[in-house]
């Protein structure tokens, strides 16, 4: 056997620059280095109790089975509120589907929705994987460029010229992963105002930040009522309540929608985990207190960086309203040497971090934007003011 085997499928897929980046921190920490690891997209707090109490009683009464496709009806019906609650989205339980991850609720979207040749607009710098999921079946990326100047906010204009009559899909996060940006209740009507006149497109609003945001309460461009039939809202519990490894997402979507998607996930993984989905419902419907502590944290943290990321000459950043990434413009170091090695560019400067001075990142080339790199601030303070030493003074011999 041979990669000759391999379907073409296989060669469009990228390996996640983000896994790649953190695998590399371990190997450069397994030899015995102190490494700072900034790359992950990952909360570094735990579990609040009362969620793990809830998983520990779930277990305890029998929650070990296998569960319906689209969502154990518990959890179903804390979603349904939640959206209400929180997002003034008003679904009923059809148009409900829960995944494991919103990684796989998007995956399955992109399954329902793209044909190939279909074309798929991406607010860019979009998150890692919306790119490779969307060739992965036989979509046409269009990658629709906002720079810091512009707070990384793709603009009504930009979006109207980038439509054609291929366009299916519209994609972007809010907050956003990798820049932190968060639309606007206006920015948002203002958008949908355009997708609104093309009845033909559909929005995949990526919304797993929504509770870490630090200016403004957040809104969901489905909650506009012109919109609803033309959005699948996603969010999931990695984010907002560190439940990263409990591997739950979910979605709001028009009924025909969700169930298609119920259809696809039916053939891959099935139903997500039982005990996991009654923890989740209990995190959805209890205090929310732990939540907004991390969120106050990551506050913090954000005004640590932006401070001590703005006394470093040559890096420019703008100030992100929201989730716990910064994603600084490095590009005046490209075509710099300190002798020894050269930046040409994005992937040089984060692996030339990593290398010499043990703080690990991700390129900004992974999310659309290779002027950039993104930088997870999800690591204590101590962590924080000591990667900004050595960026620094690793930064200081380049010229």
């Amino acid at each position: 056997m041979s990669n000759n085997h391999l379907s073409d499928r296989i060669s469009l897929i990228n390996e996640s620059a983000t896994i790649r980046m953190a695998q590399l921190a371990r190997e450069i920490s397994a030899q015995g280095n102190d490494v700072i690891s900034l790359s992950l997209g990952e909360p570094d707090f735990d579990t609040p109790d009362h969620i793990k109490e809830a998983a520990k009683k779930a277990l305890d009464n029998g929650y070990t089975k296998y569960t319906p496709v689209p969502g154990h009806k518990e959890f179903v019906s804390a979603i349904i509120e939640k959206f209400k609650r929180d997002n003034d989205l008003h679904f009923s339980a059809e148009q409900i589907m829960v995944s494991c991850g919103a990684k796989q609720s998007i995956a399955n979207l992109m399954a329902a929705l793209v044909n190939p040749g279909d074309e798929v607009i991406i607010f860019t710098p979009y998150w890692v994987s919306y790119f490779d999921i969307v060739t992965m079946n036989g979509g046409v990326p269009v990658c629709l460029k906002a720079g810091l100047e512009n707070d990384f906010k793709v603009t009504p204009s930009q979006l109207e010229e980038a439509i054609t009559d291929k366009s299916k899909v519209v994609i972007f996060s809010s907050p956003c992963n990798p820049t932190g940006t968060m639309y606007s209740k206006e920015e948002l009507y203002d958008l949908a105002k355009v997708i609104d006149s093309k009845p033909d497109l559909f929005v995949i609003s990526d919304e797993i930040y929504e509770y870490i945001n630090f200016d403004e309460k957040h809104v969901s461009i489905g909650s506009f009522d012109f919109m609803k039939d033309q959005v699948a809202t996603v969010n999931g519990m990695a984010k907002g309540f560190a439940m990263t490894g409990w591997r739950i997402g979910y979605m709001g979507a028009p009924a025909w929608l969700a169930k298609a998607c119920s259809r696809i996930q039916s053939q891959v993984t099935s139903g997500a985990a039982a005990f996991s989905q009654i923890a989740s419902a209990h995190a959805l419907m209890s205090d929310m207190t732990p939540t907004r502590e991390m969120r106050e944290a990551f506050r913090e943290r954000k005004h640590l960086m932006i401070k001590g990321l703005k006394d470093i000459p040559g890096i420019k950043t703008n100030d992100p309203k929201g989730a716990f990434y910064i994603f600084p413009d490095v590009s005046s170091f490209f075509g710099k040497s300190n002798g020894e090695d050269t930046i040409n560019n994005s992937t040089d400067f984060s692996e030339l971090l990593l290398r010499k001075a043990f703080v690990a990142t991700v390129a900004g080339s992974a999310f659309g934007d290779s002027d950039c790199i993104r930088i997870s601030y999800a690591a204590s303070d101590e962590q924080l003011i000591e990667a900004l030493r050595r960026i620094k003074t690793f930064l200081a011999d380049f010229s």
